[in-house]
C-alpha cells in the first residue's frame, strides 16, 4: 500500500507581483493558513516517509510549515522538476521514488496537481490553495501507481 498527500501551496504574497513568479513568497496569511493546514493534518498522525517539493519560494516555505508541525527530521527534498511540471513530469517523479517510501507528501503547484487529481482519481475541481489531497494505492510499488489502484480518500481545502 503506497500513500500520497498532495498539497497545493497557499496564498501568495501579490504585493510582490512584479518579482519572478518562482521568488514569491508566501503572503502572512497564507503562511496563517498553511500552519493551520499542516497542524490540522498533524492530527491524523500520518506518517511520512518523504517530503518532495518545489524549489519555488512559496512551495518550499508551505513544504518547510509541514515539515515542522509533522516534527519530520529529514531534509526536504526540493525538485526542480515539480516547478511548472506537466503531468507526465509530475506522474514520473511519483513513479521514481524508492519503494521504501510508503507515504509521500508532495508539495506543488496548479494546474498539475489538478490534472493529476483527474488523472488518478477522476477529482472534477479544481486544486485549490492549501487543499491537501490524500491518495492511497492499493500496490507496493510507486512504479504501479495508476487509476486501477488509486482510491480518493480525502480532499480538504484550506480553512
Amino acid at each position: 500500500m503506497k500513500k500520497l498527500y498532495l498539497v497545493r501551496h497557499t496564498t501568495k504574497d501579490d504585493e510582490k507581483a512584479n518579482n519572478y513568479d518562482y521568488d514569491i513568497e508566501l503572503s502572512e496569511d497564507g503562511k496563517e493558513k498553511a500552519k493551520i493546514m499542516a497542524q490540522n493534518f498533524a492530527k491524523k498522525n500520518p506518517n511520512i516517509d518523504l517530503i518532495v517539493a518545489s524549489p519555488a519560494i512559496r512551495t518550499r516555505q508551505t513544504a518547510e510549515i509541514f515539515a515542522q508541525e509533522l516534527n519530520y527530521n529529514k531534509t526536504v527534498m526540493l525538485n526542480e522538476v515539480l516547478y511548472m511540471a506537466f503531468l507526465n513530469e509530475l506522474l514520473e517523479t511519483i513513479t521514481y521514488t524508492y519503494d521504501t517510501v510508503d507515504s509521500m507528501l508532495l508539495v506543488g503547484h496548479n494546474p498539475s496537481l489538478t490534472a493529476l487529481g483527474v488523472t488518478l482519481v477522476g477529482f472534477k475541481e479544481k486544486f485549490e490553495k492549501g487543499a491537501i489531497m490524500e491518495i492511497e494505492f492499493d500496490c507496493n510499488s510507486w512504479i504501479d501507481i495508476s487509476k486501477n489502484n488509486a482510491k480518493l480518500i480525502s480532499y480538504e481545502k484550506a480553512l
